[in-house]
């Protein structure tokens, strides 16, 4: 009879180790989709913010040399952006928001823990506009204290591209994508943004039809 209690115990005590192991390996396992959705969104805003401040003012910086203009546009560019990126983030999150309301109306299936997974539209229109913000303040800073042009156009440049590299291998390594190519398609696709606008704008200068 001891020994029938004993293997009974054992059995049990097998069960929970076995219980406890599995337990473990599903928290181990992370589904990197969920990351998807907050991780693109936290990318592309910084990403937005560098390109689109480095590239005004690698624009501006064309056809004006004094730091005062290249800073000005900066902080315009950033400002703007970022109300952009929250105003546009905050209307597209709540059209989502009043979609999936009205779905679970029609469903009778308005519950207290589907409203809290309801999509928030003005957390996401925060979370973006600060995104955009602080991939925008990258050139700035590198700029602020630089008097000479080309030294300060350099350093525009150089700090945008350590923040390219930056944004695109922490992208890539949050989601497991190959941490080499997606820097360097950041990268490259960040230079020619920034080439684009101050040889256009340079362009436009040369010619005189800015006035």
């Amino acid at each position: 009879m001891g020994s029938i209690t004993n293997a009974e115990e054992l059995a049990k005590i097998d069960d929970d180790i076995e219980k406890q192991a599995m337990q473990n390996v599903e928290v181990e396992i992370v589904d990197y989709s969920k990351r998807a959705q907050w991780l693109r969104a936290a990318v592309l805003g910084a990403n937005d913010g560098l390109l689109s401040t480095s590239s005004l003012m690698m624009g501006i910086g064309a056809v004006h040399q004094d730091a005062k203009s290249m800073i000005l546009t900066g902080i315009a560019g950033l400002v703007a952006g970022a109300c952009s990126m929250a105003i546009g983030e905050f209307v597209s999150v709540y059209s989502q928001y009043d979609i999936e309301v009205s779905q679970m109306k029609r469903e009778n299936a308005m519950t207290e823990k589907k409203k809290k997974n309801l999509p928030r539209p003005l957390q996401a229109a925060v979370a973006s506009a600060f995104a955009f913000a602080i991939g925008g303040i990258v050139p700035l800073l590198g700029a602020v204290f630089v008097k000479d042009y080309h030294v300060r156009l350099g350093v525009v440049v150089g700090a945008a591209t350590l923040a390219l590299l930056g944004f695109g291998g922490l992208g890539a390594y949050l989601g497991k994508a190959p941490l080499v190519k997606s820097s360097l398609r950041v990268l490259i696709g960040g230079w020619l943004a920034m080439g684009i606008t101050f040889g256009l704008t340079k362009l436009v200068g040369v010619t005189g039809l800015y006035g």
